[in-house]
């Protein structure tokens, strides 16, 4: 039977995984509107030429790589809702006049797929992102707010040129 409660064991890497996977998708949706960016939308014109917001969203998705990993708490959630809504963006740019006479379908379902990995990525974000480690957390010292007092006024004491031990 595992151990539940505040005093059960905690996985590391239970907890660092939905990071990197909130970091793979917005490096993978990046990728993808760059490549739609890219390919065909309809006959004569390429994304980036029919929709010319492609490339901005990729470096928005990779600037949130840099934010989500910079941040922790609710400013990591409100970054994961920003990213959810450019990710409806980004579907709403592929799937607006999808249907018309002479689309191609191929770089529109990319763009769709992308936006949809980085509302995927935002909703991971809003839903787990206080779990999720942040920058420099294992630099910080364990147990820094149980100190004993006793112990800090020593300290304190040295710092201040005293000997506490005579």
């Amino acid at each position: 039977m595992a151990e539940q409660g505040p005093m059960a064991a905690r996985d590391p890497m239970a907890e660092r995984r939905p990071l990197w996977i909130v970091v793979v998708l917005l490096l993978a949706a990046s990728a993808g509107l760059w490549g739609s960016s890219r390919l065909n939308w309809s006959a004569e014109l390429t994304g980036s030429e029919q929709v010319s917001a492609l490339i901005p969203l990729a470096l928005i998705y990779l600037a949130g790589i840099a934010g989500v990993l910079a941040t922790s708490g609710l400013p990591r959630r409100i970054v994961g809702v920003l990213l959810a809504l450019t990710g409806f963006t980004a579907c709403w740019l592929a799937a607006n006049g999808a249907f018309a006479a002479g689309q191609v379908l191929w770089g529109r379902g990319v763009a769709l797929l992308a936006g949809l990995a980085v509302v995927v990525a935002g909703v991971l974000l809003v839903r787990y992102g206080h779990k999720m480690p942040r920058l420099g957390a294992k630099y910080d010292r364990p147990g820094a707010e149980k100190e004993p007092e006793g112990e800090k006024e020593l300290w304190n004491a040295l710092s201040e040129g005293k000997d506490p031990t005579v």
